[in-house]
């Protein structure tokens, strides 16, 4: 026991750094094999739940390949709950230093085994669309909490301040509120299209080709203000700059990709796409927007005009 917590970290090191980057992986690929067990019809591979069937906790070979992708998708559940736990006891020695990083790891931890009660509720429900679709939105949720853990170990700890005008912030803000709107009607398309897990779950009952047009009109509305983002970033030099562009690019394949389904009959591995970009577009949204602020530096103030740090002689200066 004592080898086991002198092992553990008691400053940010490249540990948790290594920690917070899997951890966001390993987050976004559980919705990739998520909807693989969706879009290859595997969704009652495991006929129940927690067991795989009456008699045992694997998948048999009755089971075929729907019974290996939906439990081969608990196993990468299982993992990450591990996963969770590693970087949950990781940060204890720096639960009073970094308060933060221990709430943040807490509340993604908690998530984990809510996942797995929802799953085996969409089981028990014989793949209800609406469970379904609440299964993803945690996981879109629980992505937010890896990334945002992840730019918290990247980034030194103290008060934070705006580096960015205020309306660019609301401009931010509302680009994120967009790409929430998306996600969720996207949610309710998939729920009334084709892929329903298996052949005999019910889907929704909502007009799917209806859906799809009003799912893109937020896709657009972000899009649209995600542009006007980076124009405005590059001309004013803003530190998230790069960002914006990371964010313009993933919603430029996520279009890309949501046509060619769309106009291709909704071909499972484009649908799976989809699905995954979704959440990494979630990632990058929560990226711009943690990074519109900056830890206060000693010695600095906020221009709040500007949204910019000065220093105190700095802005005594004639300008």
């Amino acid at each position: 026991m004592k080898r086991l917590v002198s092992w553990l970290p008691d400053r940010v090191d490249g540990r948790l750094r290594v920690i917070a980057w899997v951890y966001l992986v390993a987050q976004i690929l559980l919705v990739g094999t998520g909807g693989l067990v969706r879009l290859t019809s595997s969704g009652l591979g495991c006929p129940t739940w927690p067991k795989c069937s009456e008699d045992s906790f694997v998948n048999t070979p009755e089971m075929g390949i729907h019974g290996i992708i939906e439990f081969g998708n608990r196993v990468l559940g299982v993992a990450l709950g591990l996963l969770a736990i590693l970087a949950f006891v990781a940060i204890l020695r720096l639960r009073k230093q970094r308060p933060d990083l221990f709430w943040l790891t807490l509340l993604a931890g908690l998530g984990i085994p809510a996942q797995a009660i929802i799953g085996g509720i969409t089981v028990l429900t014989q793949l209800n669309p609406y469970v379904v679709g609440l299964h993803f939105v945690v996981s879109a949720g629980l992505t937010v909490l890896c990334t945002t853990f992840l730019y918290r170990v990247a980034t030194v700890p103290g008060e934070r301040m705006l580096r960015a005008p205020a309306w660019f912030a609301t401009v931010s803000q509302l680009t994120a509120i967009a790409v929430a709107v998306t996600v969720v009607v996207g949610i309710l398309t998939t729920g009334s299209g084709p892929h329903a897990g298996d052949a005999g779950a019910r889907r929704n009952d909502l007009d799917s080709e209806f859906l799809q047009h009003v799912h893109s009109w937020p896709a657009y509305t972000a899009f649209v203000l995600t542009v006007l983002l980076v124009v405005a970033a590059y001309r004013l030099r803003l530190a998230v700059r790069g960002w914006t562009a990371l964010l313009l690019a993933v919603e430029l394949v996520q279009i890309g990709v949501g046509l060619l389904q769309a106009n291709t009959g909704l071909p499972p591995l484009l649908v799976g796409v989809h699905m995954v970009l979704a959440c990494i577009l979630v990632a990058a949204m929560t990226a711009v927007l943690l990074n519109l602020r900056a830890p206060v530096s000693p010695g600095r103030s906020v221009d709040g005009a500007a949204g910019r740090a000065t220093a105190p002689e700095a802005s005594a200066r004639p300008r």
